[in-house]
């Protein structure tokens, strides 16, 4: 049988995983009357409450006789270490481009890596059947991405199809959709060449992705470049140096069939398949026949960015809702994690009892956070800091910067220039993009974006859309402005009461309710002013035998502001954390005591 592996990429909520819901049911993989949910590729929980693709999954397909592997990568920047190792197991690409947004931040970046990989890519202009849709005009703005990127002749002569992933439509022209995806299949099979590879050699296959299942532990993906696999040949695995770190008998071995695994009696060169038996193996090692020597090239993964450190909680109310509370278990599972998300690095510090992770940004380190807290961990979250680095020819200190195009009203255009140029950002371009919206694209240190997006939505009423990549590594850019405002901290341990929260109102936002555990250092709300104030939550009535009248009246609170996780992780400043647990997210000051907090204030100016 034909075989042909795909990739399908494009910019976060462009349609790709719609696309391949699609495709999985004109394939004729789910009957007619079967129900099957929306994006079935996205079958992580959090994927689905978010709306993104986080982990890059496989499907397979039958078209007349060809089988087609699919890859669904994600379409966030944070994530696009996935991206990058997926695309070294893949012959061709389909490349998203919403009809009306065209060409964005993500679109440039993984283009960028496809072409220099030497895919030719296949270009589909989707939501075609949005009412501001600009098909053609969008396909001019590809052609000159392209152009930009370097591209080849080739790959500048490439397919250009139209679609309505939505309504699982497609066609060669812009104006006249047909009924069906036939001719994305049909171009598919015609562009996208079969693999390349040994038929007879001995086996060998790099790991492209890494999982744990509970009942075939580490379970390997990748593409067989060259020979066959079978359960339980013995197998081994190379680093990237060609140095044996990993020997084993081969469990099992995994096809993909539609959206699911099924075992196989063995599995041929091109083929994408999943491997189970090894123990030490990982990313990026070549797994082959007892007589391989050397490693097949692996494509390096762009550096982290940002991190932050990962702490063990040691708040009063530590374990009162999470299990896992220990040094040592937060240890193994950052370990792990790291091992299959090549994208972050984990560095324990000398203590041992604060770990940092670093990743490509905010929402991926979120994302990680999120994940540990619903498996039962309690941690505490520092601030996020940039990666800096010196110049290795000037030693001149450098920190990363960022792409950041900006979809907004023009009523709201000025406020935002006006916060941008506050975070050392400079516009580089600004166009109308119709409907009284203007598009800015902006060049900012990754440092000064750190929990803007909040403050954006804000100042946008919630109309605008800003979307960021990583650009590069440049000069310094001098000072940010942190938060202008204090906060208020905590005196007493226990029960909020609302008679106490009641006087607090007039000067400060709360962050919690009556009958909340608070405890010492731990921080309930936002000062009006710029200065911490410590408050007493705990205050209630004094009880006398006295009644007078209208002196009795219930309480009545102003609901208390909620932080989502990435909203509170963004706003602490270095002296505070923000607490993790399964049931809640608290703030606190690093050092509970008020003594410890004044002399470690003192030190950090005389600094």
């Amino acid at each position: 049988m034909d075989i042909r592996n795909i990739a399908i990429i494009a910019h976060v909520d462009h349609g790709k995983t719609t696309l391949v819901d699609a495709l999985l049911r004109q394939s004729g993989l789910f009957r007619a009357n079967q129900q099957v949910v929306e994006r079935v590729m996205d079958s992580n929980d959090q994927e689905r409450e978010r709306g993104i693709t986080i982990l890059s999954k496989c499907a397979s397909v039958t078209w007349n006789d060809t089988r087609i592997n699919i890859v669904d990568t994600p379409g966030h920047a944070d994530f696009g270490g996935e991206v990058e190792r997926i695309l070294g197991m893949v012959d061709g690409v389909l490349l998203l481009v919403d009809a009306s947004e065209g060409p964005m931040p993500q679109t440039k970046f993984v283009t960028a890596k496809a072409l220099k990989l030497g895919l030719k890519p296949i270009v589909v202009v989707n939501k075609v059947d949005k009412p501001d849709a600009r098909a053609d005009e969008v396909h001019d703005e590809v052609f000159d991405l392209f152009v930009a990127l370097d591209a080849s002749e080739e790959q500048l002569d490439f397919p250009i199809l139209f679609a309505s992933a939505k309504e699982g439509r497609a066609s060669a022209t812009s104006d006249q959709l047909t009924d069906n995806m036939s001719v994305l299949f049909e171009t598919v099979i015609e562009h996208v060449p079969a693999p390349t590879v040994v038929a007879d050699g001995p086996f060998r296959m790099l790991a492209t992705t890494l999982e744990s299942d509970p009942y075939l532990g580490r379970v390997l993906t990748g593409r067989i470049e060259s020979g066959t696999i079978t359960p339980n040949m013995t197998a081994k695995a190379l680093d990237i140096d060609g140095n044996k770190v990993d020997q084993t008998r081969i469990t099992k071995v995994l096809a993909f069939d539609g959206v699911s695994r099924t075992p196989v009696d063995q599995a041929h060169a091109g083929d994408i398949v999943a491997v189970a038996g090894f123990s030490v193996a990982t990313v990026a090692n070549t797994l082959g026949d007892l007589t391989i020597t050397e490693s097949l090239p692996a494509e390096p993964v762009d550096p982290p960015t940002l991190a932050m450190i990962f702490s063990v909680n040691d708040s009063p109310l530590v374990g009162q809702s999470g299990k896992k509370v220990t040094s040592r278990l937060i240890r193994a599972r950052l370990l792990a994690e790291a091992e299959g998300n090549v994208a972050i690095r984990v560095t324990e510090t000398e203590d041992g009892d604060a770990f940092e992770v670093a990743g490509r940004g905010e929402l991926q380190l979120g994302v990680l956070i999120e994940t540990m807290r619903r498996e039962g961990f309690e941690l505490s979250i520092s601030r996020p800091q940039v990666l800096n680095r010196k110049d290795p020819e000037t030693g001149a200190l450098q920190e990363p910067y960022e792409d950041v195009v900006i979809d907004v009203d023009e009523d709201f255009s000025g406020t935002v220039l006006e916060s941008i140029a506050k975070r050392r950002g400079k516009v580089a371009e600004m166009r109308p993009s119709g409907g009284g919206k203007l598009r800015l694209h902006i060049v900012a240190p990754s440092r000064g974006l750190i929990g803007y997006h909040g403050d954006f939505l804000t100042e946008t009423r919630g109309t605008g859309v800003m979307n960021r990549v990583y650009r590069e590594y440049g000069p310094y850019a001098g000072a940010v402005a942190g938060r202008r405002s204090g906060v208020l901290i905590s005196t007493n341990a226990g029960k909020s009461v609302a008679y106490g929260l009641m006087g607090l109102e007039a000067r400060a936002t709360l962050f919690i309710g009556s009958g909340v555990s608070v405890y010492t250092g731990m921080i309930i709300g936002e000062n009006s002013r710029p200065n911490d104030l410590e408050v007493n939550p705990l205050k209630s009535k004094q009880l006398t035998n006295i009644r007078a009248s209208g002196t009795d009246e219930a309480v009545r609170l102003t609901p208390p502001r909620r932080m989502s996780l990435e909203q509170a992780i963004a706003y602490v400043q270095d002296d505070e954390l923000v607490e993790i647990t399964p049931d809640s997210i608290r703030l606190r000051k690093r050092f509970l005591d008020p003594h410890e907090r004044k002399k470690a204030s003192r030190l950090a100016e005389s600094a």
